[in-house]
């Protein structure tokens, strides 16, 4: 049975779609149980709306709710010990539950994991991977705004954290890692990026595959299962990514209705325009881990629909169902036996920016 706690107060639409959201996982997996935490007057009546749900549910009220709008630093101060989002935090520490899913602030979220699971020994900061559709299936690309920056060290963990999250998303031995450069060739991009490639190349990890530099277009093309980057590119990255998408399929819905032959057209294409518009579907990749901490987070989008919340849902379960932590820590003892220097650790600085 995974157990999964749910801040039932995160995202835009509030309980609505969230329990909506589980709802549909429920009809998916039978082997889960939620832990849900929010206010008992915006929860309660929501939840006798969904029985289903009802009925795999432990729910407990929480006296606060995290605002959208809220610093980090006021989530901490205000809603530490009574906010539906640290007490959904807190039962993944407690060994209550697996995994944590929130819609809520996205830098109240990493503020409160961080404080209240701690990073895991030797990552010096934790990084949020999101998943991404590719011509060839899917890849992982991280950091996409977790921390602003990061040096050859921390570039080093994203590429432990990423490929151990592959292997347990992808059920891949060994999967390719990349590190996104402005160029494939060594002497290109910044010295922490090449100083990165360098230690990788000569660690030579059996939890992954070292492919070398890619570029931006390598990502939708799939030439890796994980890219690695800093959290400022890997953030604008996934925005243009997201935005462009939503922008093909505003063409495609003005084409296809322009003339009565475009509408006929659609319909001897309707098949193969489906496809195309579940490939293209945001929804179905919504959802960014919260890597390097001791305990799985998973963040959705706060705007998402129900079936976006059910897949950020059930990508925690996935990475619950397929043991994560573990990997990622038989990752990084793997790393450090194999380059047993070791190194001095520092600490972020700099709240994450909005998923």
């Amino acid at each position: 049975m995974i157990r999964i706690s749910i801040d039932a107060m995160g995202g835009d639409h509030g309980p609505e779609i969230i329990l909506h959201g589980l709802d549909n996982v429920a009809q998916r997996r039978t082997d889960v149980r939620f832990l849900i935490f929010g206010r008992e007057d915006a929860v309660a009546p929501v939840l006798r709306k969904y029985p289903r749900v009802a009925a795999i549910s432990d729910f407990t009220h929480c006296e606060v709710s995290v605002r959208m709008d809220d610093k980090p630093s006021q989530a901490l101060r205000h809603g530490r010990w009574k906010s539906s989002m640290w007490k959904s935090i807190e039962a993944v520490k407690a060994g209550d539950a697996d995994v944590c899913v929130s819609a809520g602030n996205t830098g109240a979220l990493m503020a409160m994991s961080k404080f209240c699971l701690r990073t895991m020994a030797a990552i010096e900061r934790p990084a949020i991977a999101a998943i991404w559709p590719t011509a060839k299936s899917e890849s992982i690309v991280l950091d996409v705004g977790a921390t602003i920056g990061a040096d050859a060290h921390q570039l080093i963990d994203f590429a432990i954290l990423g490929s151990a999250m592959a292997r347990a998303l992808f059920q891949v031995d060994r999967p390719t890692v990349g590190l996104l450069n402005v160029g494939v060739e060594e002497v290109k991009g910044q010295e922490d990026v090449r100083e990165a490639g360098r230690l990788l190349r000569e660690a030579d990890l059996t939890s992954m595959r070292y492919h070398g530099f890619v570029e931006g277009d390598d990502i939708g093309r799939g030439t890796v299962d994980v890219v690695v980057t800093e959290g400022f590119a890997g953030n604008i990255a996934l925005k243009t990514a997201e935005g462009t998408a939503r922008q093909i399929g505003e063409y495609l819905r003005a084409a296809m209705s322009r003339t009565l032959m475009a509408k006929v057209g659609y319909l001897f294409a309707r098949n193969a325009f489906q496809r195309l518009r579940e490939k293209m579907d945001v929804r179905k990749i919504n959802g960014g881990v919260f890597l390097g901490l001791n305990g799985i987070v998973v963040k959705s989008h706060g705007g998402t629909d129900d079936e976006g919340f059910a897949a950020a849902v059930e990508l925690g379960y996935d990475m619950a169902r397929n043991n994560l932590i573990d990997k990622i820590r038989a990752d990084i003892d793997a790393f450090h036996a194999a380059m047993p220097a070791g190194r001095a650790g520092r600490q972020a600085d700099g709240e994450p920016t909005d998923l």
